[in-house]
């Protein structure tokens, strides 16, 4: 991740540095966006290992416009059984701002005690809820007497779970942290301005 510069331009330069299948991450984002104007992105490239102990890379790519949010997911697969070349697939979703439930930003900080204001954090993580996907976690309820054996049903919390993106100064570089964070404002302040 490299740039949030606020134009789709800048957009195709980012996914170009990238790295990953330029074209065909450029292909999805453009054919989700149509004409709309590009007023924050951010593109991040990560490598995963799958239990095979094989790497494995993925792009996201988010796209903030006057109107919508655009998420694009591209990963890639080892050649199947009886393929010999690897396969990618890509992924884009455009949620109407209005839709957004919720930004969420985690920031880590060290020491924070000698923490001064307008030090970045080391660590961000920014979590987008739209209502899209969401977990359920379950566990039996009880009243609070040890020594009760009845049964009284379960419990349980409902937990949106539509994006999570986390960087690292570590990982990412310290540029990365920076651009999600704005990139996270960008977002806030647009689903504030939209009305359900």
């Amino acid at each position: 991740m490299r740039e949030t510069r606020v134009s789709a331009a800048g957009l195709r330069e980012a996914i170009d540095r990238s790295g990953y299948y330029p074209d065909l991450v450029s292909d999805a984002v453009d054919s989700a966006l149509g004409k709309e104007a590009v007023d924050a992105y951010v593109v991040h490239h990560e490598a995963t290992f799958d239990p095979a102990m094989e790497v494995r890379r993925h792009v996201t790519v988010l796209v903030l416009t006057p109107t919508r949010l655009l998420v694009c997911h591209t990963d890639e697969h080892p050649p199947a059984e009886g393929v010999t070349v690897a396969h990618a697939s890509t992924t884009t979703e455009a949620v109407r701002l209005s839709r957004i439930k919720s930004v969420a930003v985690t920031r880590v900080v060290p020491d924070p005690a000698a923490y001064a204001p307008g030090v970045p954090p080391t660590e961000a993580t920014l979590n987008i809820g739209w209502g899209g996907i969401s977990h359920v976690d379950l566990e039996p309820a009880t009243c609070g007497d040890e020594n009760c054996e009845a049964d009284h049903g379960y419990t349980g919390a409902i937990t949106a779970d539509d994006l999570s993106l986390r960087v690292s100064d570590a990982a990412d570089g310290a540029e990365a942290v920076a651009h999600v964070l704005a990139f996270a404002k960008a977002l806030s302040a647009a689903t504030a301005r939209t009305t359900p």
